[in-house]
């Protein structure tokens, strides 16, 4: 049946605006569909087409089509067709060819383009109709616009010599539109078309052909798009010049020594910004070969002349030959002297100082003060045959038993003046008022020479302050924070990863007189043939140094590291910001990715997004995460699984399969998605996830079975089975539940310790002194398994307060007594009764 054509424009309307209404099948349209019959040139053309645009921050962007003629224009945006009451439409009608004309507008906004997250971009296009057919406009691209913040290579230092050529390196940060670059000398824009001697290479680097004296400078690199705007690390270029000779000086006449010489300066050119000196001598001399110099004598005043030489010479023989008699004669008369004097040391003889006896109360034994020893334990530490060696005879409970049920008080060689002078100043202070208080990744406390302990709860860092590690008579407000990556500029060079979360510890600049010790966690997996692992601290200036590399330090070093599977224990006598960071050795070298799976906990539509997050499996980072689901109202929703991810520059892909099409329907444009290789190796970046979105059929459908699978390519990879009901299903939130009960943040005085403070004390003064028989801190270490840092303990005043410091910060606040009690009592000793504590002494 035949339509008149001037229906076509209402039965076009009234299509369209059903099938928008309707159950949402898709229409496909082609760039041009002409209706049969119809006249082609009444076909829709575009006066205004959507163009590529970029959403900067969180802006909505406006996409804008006008056609002639058009009875309908309706946007498509990745292949469904936006609503109706999402356009804005204006109509009207041309004044030269009286054909109407419409011009519709939509908004595009952060959230939707969000939604598409893989390979495919997101799109839009519009379709305009008329009375002979239907016309597709072009695509527009909508990306959002971001930077990154650190550079994927930086400029570095250089030294040339003159006129050699020089390339500094600039690789900008990640972002979408990509980065334009420009180079900086001494804040001074680097202009090619004015200088032909440099040039900006299309990979970003600065090249200069031939180095001159005035290309000495800072040199920054600058990148920046539509969102921000990004400055590297500045390079000190210096260039210098190496020292020439100048040409040799004629010959000088010949002397009376039958000589002569000549000279050069190392001028041609001098030396410059540090440049080599001349190599050589500036003098030369040699011989006179010319007729000049003779050796006879011609006449009388030639004979007087040498015959004063002669008897000066003689003179000064005789002169020699007095002065070694007298020398001879004083050594032997102090020869004797000593000799004599060293009769009077025949009469002292070793003192021995006998210990008290235990079984007289009158006599007080005391203890060495070991907060002011200075003895450091180097080489052999068993130089004398020990006898048995000194017990104590105590009475009541195990070693490592509490201190009765009753309450005590500890006197550490200190009146009590000085506990209630301490308690005084406490309520008086007000050092650091400027901290933030309440957060949630700070801790911070007021600390004596008693110590204690910081922890910031469910992130594993915390920082142990031993005892008498704070001066006595100074009282300080100590600081942890935990910093999330993105506030911290931390620059990662070549293969570099951030291993561990950024920490700092504070004040800087205080003083202690023992090594506190800081826990944190990281994520690789160490192994000293794949990684090369380094502690970094930020100085005062705010660059950032490599303080300590793990493996190879010294016992004498300001820094030592602990490292174990899943947590490192950093011993530093300086408060500061540090990190640990690791260097690929090999494509072996992976990092621990911890996968979580979270959805929402309720479900009011029919889509049904299903979060999948890689991140480093440290407790802070998946404190982070927690707390981001618990505002989004998500829910884990499989068990956590962990994913080893190796620096072979693959990718990790992330797909979902066997999704029952009878009642549910994956939105996913592609296969899988993709979080590239940078992303996740820089360490950097915070709560890298993809999301599935997947859309039930039907509002009653609850049930939901699939498969979630994460792989690197060529790599290791996981899979999830996911099974439960959307509605009611919340049994895997419990696993994260017991991970979120916190803690307390500060702990002062003996309360911060499992090992009670005497009994401390008393082992340490027993296992300081060196044995013969080996009881002492050495095979202590051994069974504890830290015989590897024997020569790091053996450099401090007491090595056994090193070892039980860093059981307590190993083992807080689980660790189990027993088994260091069994330690200590399995080193030899002949007393079972050796480390008890009497009630009388507590």
């Amino acid at each position: 049946m035949a339509v008149r054509p001037g229906l076509w424009p209402a039965l076009l309307g009234i299509v369209l605006t059903a099938w928008l209404r309707g159950s949402g099948a898709q229409q496909s349209a082609t760039v041009a569909n002409p209706v049969p019959g119809a006249n082609p040139d009444l076909l829709p053309h575009f006066l205004v087409e959507p163009e590529d645009v970029y959403i900067v921050k969180n802006k909505p962007v406006l996409l804008v089509c006008k056609a002639l003629p058009a009875t309908q224009i309706f946007f498509k945006c990745n292949g469904e067709w936006v609503r109706q009451v999402d356009h804005v439409i204006e109509r009207s009608t041309d004044g030269s060819s009286g054909l109407p004309a419409m011009e519709v507008r939509i908004n595009v906004s952060r959230q939707q383009v969000e939604k598409v997250f893989g390979l495919e971009e997101y799109w839009c296009q519009c379709v305009a109709w008329s009375s002979s057919g239907t016309t597709k406009s072009q695509k527009a691209y909508i990306r959002i616009a971001y930077l990154r913040k650190n550079f994927e290579q930086e400029p570095l230092a250089k030294e040339v010599s003159l006129e050699q050529g020089i390339v500094l390196p600039c690789r900008p940060p990640e972002g979408i539109p990509p980065a334009e670059v420009e180079w900086l000398r001494n804040e001074d824009l680097v202009d090619p078309s004015l200088d032909p001697n440099v040039y900006i290479t299309r990979e970003h680097s600065l090249v200069v052909r031939q180095a001159r004296l005035a290309d000495t400078a800072n040199y920054t690199c600058v990148a920046k798009n539509i969102v921000a705007r990004r400055r590297s690390a500045s390079a000190a270029v210096i260039v210098y010049v190496d020292g020439s000779w100048s040409p040799w000086s004629k010959w000088s006449a010949c002397g009376l020594d039958c000589t002569h010489w000549r000279s050069r300066e190392c001028s041609d050119p001098a030396p410059r910004n540090g440049g080599e000196e001349c190599r050589g001598t500036d003098l030369d001399t040699r011989n006179c070969t010319s007729d000049l110099c003779v050796h006879t004598a011609s006449g009388p005043e030639d004979v007087a002349l040498y015959v004063g030489l002669i008897a000066v010479a003689v003179c000064l023989l005789l002169l020699l030959l007095v002065l070694i008699l007298v020398y001879c004669r004083k050594k032997e008369g102090l020869d004797s002297d000593v000799a004599d004097s060293s009769i009077l040391t025949s009469g002292f003889q070793p003192v021995s100082i006998k210990p008290s006896k235990a079984d007289n109360p009158h006599l007080l034994t005391i203890q060495p003060d070991l907060s002011t020893t200075t003895t450091s334990y180097q080489g052999s530490l068993c130089p004398r045959q020990d006898g048995p060696s000194p017990k104590f005879q105590l009475t009541n409970g195990h070693l490592l038993s509490p201190l009765g049920g009753g309450r005590h008080t500890l006197h550490h060689s200190s009146p009590t003046s000085e506990a209630e002078d301490f308690v005084s100043r406490l309520s008086t202070q007000n050092f650091f008022r400027s901290l933030p208080r309440g957060t949630s990744n700070m801790a911070y406390g007021t600390f004596n020479f008693l110590g204690g302990r910081l922890m910031i709860p469910n992130t594993g860092i915390s920082l142990l302050i031993p005892p008498d590690a704070i001066p006595r008579g100074k009282i300080y407000e100590v600081y942890l924070t935990l910093h999330k990556p993105e506030d911290v500029r931390l620059p990662l060079a070549g293969c570099q990863t951030l291993l561990s979360p950024i920490v700092s510890c504070g004040p800087p600049g205080v003083l202690l007189t023992r090594p506190v010790i800081l826990t944190m966690d990281h994520c690789g997996e160490p192994s000293p043939e794949s990684w090369s692992l380094r502690l970094k601290k930020q100085s005062c200036e705010g660059s950032w140094e490599d303080v300590l590399h793990l493996g190879e330090e010294a016992p004498s070093h300001l820094y030592y590291c602990q490292l174990e599977a899943s947590a490192c224990y950093i011993f530093t006598e300086q408060l500061g910001r540090f990190a640990l960071v690791g260097e690929a050795l090999s494509v072996a070298a992976s990092k621990r990715l911890k996968l979580l799976l979270f959805a929402p906990v309720a479900c009011t539509s029919l889509e049904y997004n299903i979060r999948v997050y890689c991140l480093h499996d440290t407790h802070d980072a998946l404190k982070e995460v927690v707390q981001l689901e618990k505002q989004l109202g998500g829910q884990l929703i499989q068990e956590p699984r962990i994913l080893h991810f190796k620096d072979s520059y693959h990718n990790l892909r992330l797909s979902v399969h066997d999704v029952p099409s009878s009642l549910w329907k994956s939105k996913l444009l592609v296969s899988y998605q993709e979080i590239p290789f940078y992303h996740i190796w820089n360490g950097t970046q915070q709560y890298l996830h993809c999301t599935f979105t997947l859309e039930r059929v039907s509002p009653s459908t609850s049930d939901l079975a699939c498969k979630v699978w994460v792989w690197q390519v060529e790599g290791d990879g996981q899979s999830f089975n996911i099974n439960f009901n959307i509605t009611k299903d919340t049994r895997f939130g419990e696993l994260l539940a017991l991970e979120s009960e916190g803690g307390v943040p500060a702990l002062v005085g003996p309360s911060a310790f499992k090992i009670p403070f005497l009994i401390r004390q008393k082992i340490i003064t027993s296992l300081d002194p060196p044995c013969s028989r080996g009881a002492d801190w050495r095979t202590l270490a051994q069974k504890l398994h830290l015989d590897s840092h024997l020569s790091f303990f053996a450099s401090k005043p007491s090595p056994t307060a090193m070892i039980l410091n860093l059981w307590e910060a190993r083992h807080f606040p689980n660790g189990n007594l027993s088994q260091l009690a069994a330690a200590v009592a399995g080193l030899g000793q002949p007393d079972a009764g050796l480390f008890t504590v009497s009630e009388a002494e507590c």
